[in-house]
Parts: structure tokens; C-alpha cells; sequence
């Protein structure tokens, strides 16, 4: 059994989220209004030229949701459930964790509803290239950046720039495409760096319960890019032992812990998780209820909900994917006690790192991961010492008033409102 979440609307629960935040921060209704939506949202009719020498038809969007802060920023991802409320919602919340991180960057986020796994390397190409010719007169480096998101890699990133490159005149602008190939002026470490700002976070995290990570048990509910480098920068970085993972098609226990390099080769090899000889298997669900220290969800939003919130046994979670937890199952965690570092912390490795990229920062991947290290533990002390201020505030509340008092008052000094 694979990954499996509800039917609660990403959008609208970022929309309520954001209102709650306004709310508790007693700011003006306006405040709200100004950010309840994007600012701009394309959707774009793709066609191209398939393998079979038929035409076939796609849909692309992307969202723009704010860019007081900067450029808006933020992936694109391939995947056959992309929907314009999602893609809204997502370009929203990078707004609010590209705040919270404390970089110059607003929030974008793109998709093209399309089945990658059913696709050819050339077919991919030709929806890549298309996708910026329809799109591409609302990017460029100090516009809209995008950057490798679900099922989405460096490759077709380089696709993209190229054909932005040909469609503009043929200037050369490595800056309109962040997680691009090395060799395009990629940045060392943009790979792995979602999943290691989320183990620096957790650390941190670790710091402030009391719980030490050499020897801590992890599950990983995805592994995906994300998950994967969790599993393996968890073993590595922290000294954790990884007992369980799963993926679109199942999952996989083994209590005394288990190689994750041999498990990646597995995936890699086979395609899945499922079938590794040195675990049992398990049901995907079932992995989010184990009594492990931290559990990872990096595969989709929604998984956590009221239904299985009570069951729910981790102390920390680091919600690697983007809106794992609905806000029911987060009143249910809290009451639990268990520590909840917010998507809006927790996976913003990824966009701190396309930031050095965008900046043309050359660092090699020691100072980058070294940076990126610096980056997470001023944002997770930051966002420790806001919530403690705001009494009864969970850290994803606090993550929430945190990120709309730095986007409120960058659009005051901007004389977008006064909000009063």
C-alpha cells in the first residue's frame, strides 16, 4: 500500500492558516486580504509531439504569490495530481519560509500535471522546453526563479534555462534557473539540500527537548529525493538509526536499523523500497504510527490527519514535505506534546541553497553545507525564542506571525498599505 492523504484543500489551508496567524497577531483584516491569494496565477495549454508521432495536450501553471521580499522563487514540479489550488498554495508558503529563512526572495511555485514515470527522456524534453515557452514571459533572474521540485532534477532545469536562453534574445542569464548541473553554474550541494537543512533543524530541535540523536530511531514516510538524503544524512550526520521507510508502493521495518546506502542501491535498482532483504514489510500508513524519536513525512500533503494523529507516537517531527500535517491533526500533536518543526523551517534547505546559487555564490560543497548549517540554526533560534515570546503559540503558529510581521512590514516601508 502506498502513500495515501485526505481530500482537505492545500489552499484553503494555507488561507485559513495565514488568517489564524493575522488574527492572533491582532493585525488588520487588510493584512489578510493582501495575502489571502497570489498575485498572479498562469495556466498554460502545452502541446507536444510525443514519441508515437501524436500530439498530446498538458496543462502548466505557475503561481506567483508575493515578492515584497524579492523575486518570486520556487519549483516546478511534474506530477499527474498538480492543480492550480495547489501550486497556489505551495507559491504561499514559500513566500512565508522564504521570511522566516530570512533570505530576499517572494514566492512562486509551478507544475505540469503529466506522468514523468510514463515518459521518455525526449518527451520529457519537448514538455520541459514548452513549458517555458508558454510561462517563460513572466520569469527571468529578478522576476520569478524557478527550481527542481517533485520528479522534477538539474537536467530538465538546464532544458528550461536553454530554451529561455533561445526564446530572450540568446542571452546567456543563469540566474532566471536555480538547481541547474553543475556545469551550468549549479550550486554543490542543491541535492542534498532540502533534507540536510531538515536534519540541521532537527538537531536543533533535538537541543531543546533533551533528546540525544546518536542512537535516535527515524522513519521515513517518502524516499524521494527528500527522503532518501534524510534516511542517509540522519545515519551519518546525527548518528540516528533508520528502522523504517516507505514509498509510493510500500514500506519496510527493521528495528535494529538498516544500511541506507545498500537501501538507495535497492531503490535505485528496483524502483522501490519494497523487497530490501534486510527488513520486513510494512503498510506506509502503519510507519507513521511506529514509537520512533523522529519521524520524517517527505512524500505529500495531508498525511497526517485527525483519523491518525492519535496514533502518532514520534517526539519530533520534521515535516520534510510541504503541508504533511492538516491543522486537525496538528491541535491532536499538540496536545500529545510531540514537537513539530514546520514545513515552513523544516524544508527550506532547498531554497536557502538555490538562493547561494542565485547569488553566484562558488563555494564548494563544504562551505555551502557549511552556510546552509549557519542559515537553519539562525532561523530555528530565531523562530525558538519567538515562540517562547508568544506564549501558547505552537511553532508552526509561531512560524506563521513570524513570517507575516517581516512580509507586513516590508510591504509598509514599500508603501504597498499601511495596515492599520
Amino acid at each position: 500500500m502506498g502513500q495515501k492523504h485526505t481530500n482537505e484543500n492545500p489552499y484553503h489551508i494555507a488561507q485559513n492558516r495565514i488568517k489564524t496567524a493575522v488574527e492572533m497577531l491582532g493585525m488588520s483584516p487588510d493584512a489578510y486580504e493582501r495575502l489571502k491569494s497570489p498575485d498572479r496565477i498562469v495556466e498554460a495549454s502545452i502541446c507536444i509531439e510525443m514519441d508515437s508521432g501524436r500530439l498530446k495536450r498538458f496543462t502548466g501553471y505557475r503561481s506567483q504569490h508575493n515578492n515584497a521580499l524579492g523575486p518570486y522563487k520556487g519549483g516546478i514540479r511534474f506530477s499527474p495530481e498538480v492543480n492550480a489550488d495547489e501550486v497556489k498554495a505551495l507559491s504561499m508558503w514559500m513566500t512565508l519560509k522564504c521570511a522566516v529563512a530570512g533570505i530576499p526572495l517572494g514566492g512562486g511555485k509551478g507544475g505540469i500535471r503529466c506522468d514523468p514515470k510514463k515518459m521518455s527522456r525526449q518527451e520529457l524534453e519537448r514538455l520541459s522546453r514548452g513549458y517555458i515557452r508558454q510561462v517563460g514571459c513572466v520569469l527571468g533572474e529578478k522576476m520569478d526563479v524557478p527550481a527542481p521540485d517533485v520528479y522534477t532534477n538539474p537536467q530538465i532545469m538546464a532544458w528550461m534555462m536553454d530554451e529561455f536562453q533561445m526564446l530572450y534574445g540568446g542571452r546567456y542569464e543563469p540566474r532566471v534557473i536555480t538547481g541547474k548541473p553543475l556545469q551550468l553554474g549549479g550550486s554543490p550541494g542543491r541535492l542534498d539540500a532540502t533534507a540536510r537543512g531538515g536534519c540541521y533543524a532537527v538537531r536543533e530541535a533535538a537541543k531543546t527537548i533533551g533528546l540525544d540523536t546518536d542512537g535516535a530511531s527515524v522513519a521515513v514516510h517518502g524516499f524521494g529525493n527528500a527522503g532518501r538524503f534524510a534516511a542517509l544524512l540522519s545515519e551519518e550526520l546525527l548518528g540516528c538509526k533508520i528502522i523504517a521507510v516507505s514509498d509510493s508502493r510500500g514500506g519496510i521495518l527493521n528495528n535494529e536499523g538498516m544500511d541506507v546506502r545498500a537501501l538507495i542501491e535497492h531503490k535505485e535498482a528496483t524502483g522501490t523500497v519494497t523487497g530490501f532483504d534486510k527488513a520486513e514489510p510494512i503498510a506506509a500508513p502503519q510507519l507513521l504510527n511506529l514509537p520512533v524519536d523522529i519521524l520524517y513525512p517527505s512524500s505529500i500533503e495531508n498525511v497526517i490527519s485527525e483519523k491518525n494523529a492519535p496514533q502518532v507516537k514520534a517526539r519530533i517531527i520534521c515535516e520534510l514535505a510541504n503541508g504533511p500535517i492538516t491543522p486537525g491533526a496538528d491541535e491532536i500533536l499538540e496536545k500529545e506534546d510531540i514537537l513539530v518543526v514546520p514545513d515552513l523551517l523544516a524544508n527550506s534547505g532547498g531554497v536557502i541553497v538555490s538562493f547561494f546559487e542565485w547569488q553566484q555564490n562558488a563555494w564548494d560543497v563544504a562551505e555551502t553545507s557549511r552556510q546552509l548549517d549557519l542559515k537553519i540554526i539562525d532561523a530555528f533560534r530565531h523562530l525558538h525564542t519567538y515562540q517562547l515570546g508568544k506564549k501558547g503559540a505552537t511553532m508552526r503558529e509561531a512560524a506563521y506571525m513570524l513570517a507575516l510581521e517581516r512580509l507586513v512590514e516590508t510591504m509598509r516601508i514599500r508603501g504597498w498599505a499601511d495596515f492599520d
